[in-house]
C-alpha cells in the first residue's frame, strides 16, 4: 500500500512539473488583441504568425509571446473565440474592426508604394535615421518618416547616403 501511494504521488508530482514546464513564458493574449494574435510587438502592433522566429522583424522585436512553443496558438486563446458570439452584436462587429484597422496599421508601416512627389533629381531623405535614398531604389518614399529634397538639401541636414553610395 505504501509502494503505490509513493508512486501516485511521484506520477501526480511528475504531472504537475509537466504541466508547469508546458506553460511556462507562455501569456494569455489580452481582450483587445485581434483574433489568432500570437505575439504583441514592442511597437504595439501583433504578430499573427505561427512561428516566434521572424515575429516582429521592423516591429522593435517581440515585447509578449501569447503561443506556445507549438505552431498552433495557445488553448486558453480558443475559449475566447467562441464568447463572442455570445457577446451583443456592437460588440461582435467591433472585433474585425480592431482586425482590420490593425492590418491597416502593418501595411502602411511596411508599404512599399513610394509617397507622392518626388522624382529624378530628389532623393527621400529618411529624417528619422537621417539617410537618404536615392531615386528608384528599395526604399526611396517608402521609410515611415521622410521627405523628398535635392540631395544638396539632404547633405545639409546631416543626411547621409544609403550605403555609403551618392546619387551623384
Amino acid at each position: 500500500m505504501k509502494k503505490l501511494v509513493s508512486s501516485l504521488l511521484a506520477a501526480t508530482a511528475l504531472a504537475v512539473t509537466a504541466m508547469i514546464a508546458s506553460q511556462a513564458g507562455v501569456a494569455q493574449a489580452p481582450a483587445g488583441a485581434p483574433a489568432g494574435a500570437t505575439g504583441l510587438c514592442k511597437d504595439g502592433s501583433y504578430w499573427t504568425g505561427a512561428s516566434k522566429s521572424g515575429a516582429c522583424r521592423g516591429h522593435k522585436g517581440v515585447k509578449t509571446w501569447y503561443a506556445g512553443g507549438s505552431s498552433t496558438p495557445a488553448p486558453a486563446a480558443a475559449p475566447t473565440a467562441p464568447a463572442a458570439p455570445a457577446a451583443t452584436a456592437p460588440a461582435a462587429a467591433a472585433a474585425p474592426a480592431a482586425k482590420t484597422a490593425t492590418a491597416a496599421k502593418t501595411k502602411t508601416m511596411a508599404s512599399t508604394t513610394p509617397a507622392p512627389g518626388g522624382g529624378p533629381g530628389m532623393v527621400w531623405l529618411n529624417t528619422s535615421t537621417k539617410v537618404y535614398h536615392c531615386y528608384g531604389t528599395k526604399y526611396y518614399g517608402t521609410t515611415k518618416a521622410g521627405a523628398y529634397m535635392t540631395e544638396a538639401d539632404a547633405k545639409a541636414k546631416g543626411g547621409h547616403a544609403d550605403a555609403g553610395k551618392p546619387c551623384s
